[in-house]
């Protein structure tokens, strides 16, 4: 039988992706979390709780402080890091690649694939388990990929695929 750990996902993540994580949980743990304490401590003393709108506040607060805290470390527990800028230079598509497609419509877009936890469609940031990301996968730069998408099928040019930091 497998213990948690092991059967736990794996979590891949850029350097940049974990600090952020790392970052947020020592917010939640150090300062954002003593402050609800003391908030709640201080509406405590000040008598009725039950109409006290400081402590139920409060309460409720920290309770979800320290559900984000069980999940960011549960997370940064199954992190693997991944590094794009020590990976060895290849023209094949793994995690943390960045690659220039040419969309079936004409149009260029630049694409990085990152961790779940790092997903930014406005920095056109894509989870290594997106449909867009998981057609990429293993292809190879002038690979023509299919996309099978909500709006059907769509034939995906790679143009470049590079292996740099992503912010």
């Amino acid at each position: 039988m497998s213990s948690t750990a092991e059967s736990q996902p794996k979590n891949y993540i850029t350097p940049v992706g974990w600090q952020a994580l790392k970052d947020e949980l020592y917010h939640l743990v150090y300062k954002e979390r003593p402050d609800v304490v003391q908030v709640v401590s201080w509406a405590a003393g000040n008598g009725d709780r039950s109409e006290n709108g400081d402590y139920l506040y409060g309460k409720r607060r920290l309770r979800e402080i320290d559900r984000r805290i069980r999940f960011l470390t549960k997370r940064l527990e199954a992190a693997v890091v991944v590094d794009p800028e020590t990976r060895e230079d290849t023209d094949q598509i793994f995690f943390g690649a960045t690659v220039d497609l040419l969309r079936e419509d004409g149009t260029e877009q630049t694409v990085r694939i990152v961790g779940t936890d790092e997903i930014d469609t406005a920095k056109n940031k894509i989870s290594w388990v997106s449909p867009l990301a998981r057609c990429l996968l293993k292809a190879h730069e002038g690979d023509d990929v299919v996309l099978n998408g909500p709006d059907g099928r769509e034939t995906i040019e790679i143009l470049e695929v590079r292996y740099e930091r992503i912010d």
